[in-house]
């Protein structure tokens, strides 16, 4: 089967990325709908309120997956941009692993954040 039947591209990693960044966005919707129902229980809550809705587990796991889902959505969508408006091969490679480690970096720093916050 040649690589213009299966629809990659010429970089044979089109459809693949472009399904990934469309199930982020779908894990994303009801995610993003748990937070905005949260925030406002958490802004009104006491401390002890706090931490009890902390360890709820599904809190957590749910604040825990709206991280990881989202920076790797939005890791997607700017390693595109950089692929299409960012001209200079070495530019574009050192831009693509900056992205890599700030999104490394961010989620690393939002897990423990929820993991601490969690116990």
């Amino acid at each position: 089967m040649t690589v213009e039947r299966r629809g990659l591209g010429s970089s044979r990693t089109g459809t693949s990325h472009w399904w990934r960044q469309r199930l982020t966005a779908i894990a994303l919707a009801p995610l993003t709908v748990f937070l905005v129902g949260l925030l406002p229980v958490l802004a009104a809550a006491t401390h002890e309120e706090f931490v009890e809705i902390m360890r709820i587990p599904v809190t957590p796991v749910a604040l825990v997956l709206l991280l990881a889902a989202g920076l790797y959505h939005m890791k997607l969508g700017l390693q595109v941009v950089i692929e299409d408006y960012v001209h200079g091969e070495p530019v574009k490679v050192g831009l693509r692993i900056a992205l890599t480690l700030a999104t490394c970096l961010l989620a690393a720093a939002g897990i423990v954040s929820v993991v601490m916050l969690a116990a």
